[in-house]
């Protein structure tokens, strides 16, 4: 049944709220597939909660599950970017987006909130980077990245140990979490222990208005947005990686002497490991 249809036919069993999200996503399905569940609610004059309710009623589990199918739903000339290549150049294309998407990043960033974040982990006790699936992957890079400074830090890919670290932490400590959507349930669940136990929480997500935003202290934008059909996306990882190099590139500036030697003492750790 097409999305259309299915809100149509569950349209009169609404409540007057349930139907003003569905008016939205009726008028607007080529936006959506791109706003959080807070944004969408906020675009609609209702609550979470009723955006929520509003997707069950017509058939899904719950918000990405309805996103991904009105994603599917859309002709496949509106999901792709107004400047795809007339002459087929996909290479100039993609350098383009990518472009795009580091420009936007620096437009979108929060300078006094990367001042504090960086101030912050600068005199933490420890700092734990929580995220799951292609987030995962940007923690690690993290990891890798604050080792060669000097900086110790964890990045853990099994949920368990990730719960289990989260309710170690506390005061003084970092629960650094990362989300494209700002709406993975494990990452926030897992911030939400930390910040229960004192730490302070820092949020890298795409979403200003999203649940893992509500839970944070502080709140890194990244760019690079993408659809229920583009998850793990190049655009977003690359603006996710640029906020990370910003935040190392300002411990540098403050420990100069230390970076340097930190940077030659690493290097010189994998040197026979290489030809």
């Amino acid at each position: 049944m097409e999305m259309t249809d299915r809100i149509n036919t569950y349209y009169p069993s609404m409540t007057k709220s349930e139907q003003k999200v569905a008016r939205c996503v009726l008028e607007h399905p080529d936006n959506l597939i791109y706003f959080s569940v807070t944004e969408l609610a906020d675009f609609a004059g209702t609550g979470e909660t009723t955006v929520m309710r509003f997707c069950r009623k017509i058939g899904f589990k719950g918000y990405q599950d309805f996103k991904l199918m009105l994603a599917q739903g859309l002709p496949k000339q509106q999901a792709l970017s107004g400047r795809e290549g007339k002459d087929g150049d996909y290479p100039t294309h993609l350098y383009e987006s990518m472009v795009d998407v580091l420009q936007s990043s620096l437009s979108m960033l929060d300078r006094s909130q990367l001042e504090e974040a960086v101030s912050r982990i600068d005199e933490a006790r420890h700092v734990q980077f929580f995220g799951v699936g292609s987030s995962a992957i940007t923690a690690l890079d993290a990891k890798n990245r604050f080792l060669r400074i000097g900086r110790r830090v964890e990045a853990i890919a099994d949920s368990h140990i990730q719960s289990m670290m989260a309710v170690t932490m506390g005061a003084g400590d970092i629960a650094f979490g990362i989300s494209v959507s700002g709406s993975t349930l494990d990452t926030n669940d897992m911030l939400m222990k930390a910040k229960q136990n004192g730490a302070l929480i820092i949020a890298m997500t795409n979403y200003a208005k999203s649940p893992i935003a509500s839970i944070a202290d502080i709140v890194l934008l990244t760019a690079g947005k993408e659809s229920p059909l583009e998850g793990g996306s190049i655009g977003a990882k690359i603006s996710q990686l640029f906020i990370i190099d910003l935040i190392c590139e300002g411990l540098e500036r403050r420990h100069t002497d230390e970076t340097k030697r930190m940077k030659e003492r690493t290097a010189r750790a994998v040197i026979d490991r290489i030809y």
